[in-house]
């Protein structure tokens, strides 16, 4: 193991694989079964369990827990993970629960930005550039797209997705799933639009946001279901490969989409 700068009230397990440059603040605990990768910042009482598994680059604040058992009657004690991709920040008292056996790993993907007091419940998989703004709560097995936002206090049931580029407002409750590119902002949830300004700001075209747009009118605002919305927009000749992933996205949905 490299030498690590760690303060000497840390306690830090010698089976723990830690990487170059890491650093390790007052008081946090480094379990045996975990690997840090180099140039990480570990703050202050941080507890990092057996199955954490974290990247390089990243930033894990004060308070924060990562891999403990997951809050879960059926989970038997079996070999899980908790996954923190590379460049993400966990900030103060975020909780990340390792996986069931069902999945086997809990993610969290590269260069997000997870704000204090969030959970990130057992078998969830939160993909690359999310933001999770304060106190936002995701069950068990929830799947976040990438680059999606999500408001501070949001709650989302287990089981449920949220769509790529999509938008979340603060204090929102939901237990059906978010589809891609569209912009949820009060309760009771309802599709206030799709996303434009975060599409213009990622470098969407217009072009491109147009047809979001229309695809998201035509399922949403012309009296169809979501099967005949979907047929009646496959009628143009071509489809971007963005609308085609929230065709999909919608067709494979379990707990049906937010309209």
């Amino acid at each position: 193991m490299s030498e690590v700068l760690h303060h000497p009230t840390a306690i830090i397990s010698k089976k723990a694989k830690i990487g170059e440059n890491v650093k390790i603040g007052p008081y946090s605990i480094i379990h045996d079964d975990v690997e840090i990768g180099d140039n990480t910042e570990i703050r202050s009482s941080v507890v990092i369990a057996d199955g954490a598994r974290i990247g390089i680059d990243c930033k894990i604040y004060t308070g924060t827990v990562i891999a403990t058992e997951p809050q879960d009657l059926k989970f038997g004690g079996e070999k899980t993970f908790a996954i923190i991709a590379d460049r993400t920040v966990l900030r103060e008292f975020v909780t990340v629960n390792r996986a069931t056996k069902s999945t086997m790993e809990t993610n969290v993907g590269t260069d997000c930005f997870i704000m204090a007091y969030c959970h990130i419940a057992h078998d969830c998989k939160v993909g690359n550039n999310v933001i999770m703004a304060n106190v936002t709560q995701l069950g068990g097995h929830v799947h976040v797209e990438d680059w999606a936002f999500i408001g501070g206090a949001v709650k989302i049931h287990q089981f449920c997705r949220v769509g790529m580029h999509s938008m979340i407002g603060a204090d929102v409750k939901l237990a059906k799933d978010v589809a891609p590119f569209t912009l949820i902002g009060t309760n009771p949830p309802k599709v206030d639009g799709i996303n434009k300004i975060g599409l213009k700001r990622r470098g969407f075209s217009d072009e491109l946001i147009n047809e979001i747009d229309e695809f998201y009118k035509i399922l949403i605002h012309s009296g169809f279901n979501n099967s005949d919305g979907i047929k009646k927009f496959k009628e143009r000749k071509t489809i971007s490969p963005e609308v085609m992933h929230c065709i999909e996205f919608i067709e494979i949905s379990q707990r049906g989409i937010y309209r």
